[in-house]
Order: structure tokens, then C-alpha cells, then sequence
């Protein structure tokens, strides 16, 4: 039970999970109906990944949707099913044990631990459920019309610049003091959100963030291996 005012919030990717929103829609469009409805996303994917890795530093919102665009036309359905074995044959394998005690961690010392994700709902919901210790997930959605995917994200698009403002407006809404909180995260984008929480935390960090939390005198930890 969180008892102190404070939140703890976790990036899943870098921080809890190895992988991210690429990973996933592959995944997903490698198990589209039909071979060549396959091949056809697959194409998609490979197609996006680049710009993903482009412009996962600078616009992590267009990032995200372009990830997710070969996932139009897929059922509700069918996400659903997906998501849940790419839950279990993907996720669970790739979790990052360090993580894990450090969600344990802030649990013990009563903070409202929360998951911050690119990833679809219907993948961090079933994460959240498996770690146990989890109040709230933060997260991306799919917006579906007649039970297809429409390819596109619901607003708010998670992964944006906007993160700060974010968090000061769950800190307001849930009487959280950020001066006392803390944030583990892995990517340069969440610099604003680090910025805005007294006690950041870079974990396995790619080079903007590394540097950034060496400038800032942010701890670093290791232990994505």
C-alpha cells in the first residue's frame, strides 16, 4: 500500500524490459492472417523502423504512431489474442530482474509505483498484473472503428515532450510530492520527466541520457545483461 505521497515511476522499456514498441508490431504483423497479408506488414515494419530510430531522440510521438501503422485492419480480436502471447513468449523472457527490485524497492518504501510504456495497453496491462506491485499504468492505445485497427494512437500519445507537464498534473491529481518522488527511465526523451522528479534515476541509459545524468550528477545503474 502507497502511504507516503510520493510515486515511483518506471519506463518499461530500458527499465523493466528489454525491447520496445518495434519489437512488438513486428511481432504482431508476423502473425497477421495469411502469408501475404504477413508479408505486407512485415514490408511495413521494415519500412518505419528506421525512421522509429530517427526519431526516437527528437519526436517520440510520430515515432510511436508510425510504429503501430502496420497494425491497421488487424481484429480487436486478434490484438487481443496477440498481445496476450506476445505477453508470454516475448515480454516475461525479456524482463530485467534488476528492474523487478527495484519496482520491489519502492513498493516497500510505500510509494505509488506507476509503469510508463510506448507499448499498447492490451501488453502493459497484463505486465502490470504479473509484477503485482503496480497501481497505475501510463500507456499507448489503438483506436478501433467496426472491430478493426485503424493503424493510429488515441490521444495522448505516450513518449512525448510533454512528459513533465504530465507528471505535475498526476502529482496535482493524486496530492503526489514530486520533490520526494523518483523516476528510473533509459532514453534520452524522458529528460524532461527526470527533470520534473526530485530523485532521478538513468538506468541502463542509451549515450543522450548517460550524458546527460553525468552532466545533472544523476545516478546511473547498470543491469541490463
Amino acid at each position: 500500500m502507497h502511504t507516503s505521497g510520493t510515486v515511483a515511476f518506471f519506463r518499461v522499456e530500458g527499465a523493466l524490459v528489454a525491447g520496445g514498441a518495434c519489437s512488438a508490431a513486428a511481432y504482431f504483423a508476423a502473425n497477421a492472417a495469411g502469408f501475404g497479408e504477413r508479408a505486407r506488414k512485415l514490408g511495413q515494419v521494415a519500412l518505419t523502423a528506421p525512421f522509429y530510430a530517427l526519431l526516437g531522440q527528437s519526436d517520440r510521438v510520430l515515432a510511436n504512431r508510425l510504429a503501430y501503422l502496420p497494425l491497421r485492419n488487424l481484429s480487436e480480436d486478434r490484438v487481443a489474442e496477440l498481445a496476450e502471447e506476445y505477453f508470454d513468449g516475448v515480454v516475461k523472457e525479456r524482463l530485467l530482474q534488476g528492474g523487478v527490485e527495484l519496482l520491489r524497492d519502492a513498493r516497500r518504501q510505500g510509494h505509488r509505483v506507476v509503469l510508463l510504456s510506448d507499448g499498447l495497453l492490451q501488453v502493459i496491462e497484463p505486465l502490470a498484473a504479473h509484477l503485482r506491485h503496480v497501481d497505475d499504468v501510463v500507456c499507448n492505445r489503438l483506436e478501433f472503428r467496426d472491430g478493426y485497427a485503424t493503424g493510429k494512437l488515441l490521444d495522448p500519445v505516450i513518449g512525448g515532450h510533454d512528459s513533465a507537464g504530465w507528471a505535475r498534473r498526476f502529482a496535482q491529481e493524486h496530492k503526489i510530492d514530486l520533490t520526494r518522488s523518483v523516476v528510473y527511465a533509459a532514453h534520452g526523451p524522458d529528460l524532461l520527466l527526470m527533470s520534473a522528479v526530485g530523485l532521478p534515476c538513468a538506468v541502463n541509459p542509451d549515450f543522450t541520457l548517460r550524458r546527460a545524468a553525468r552532466q545533472a550528477d544523476w545516478p546511473v545503474l547498470d543491469y541490463d545483461v
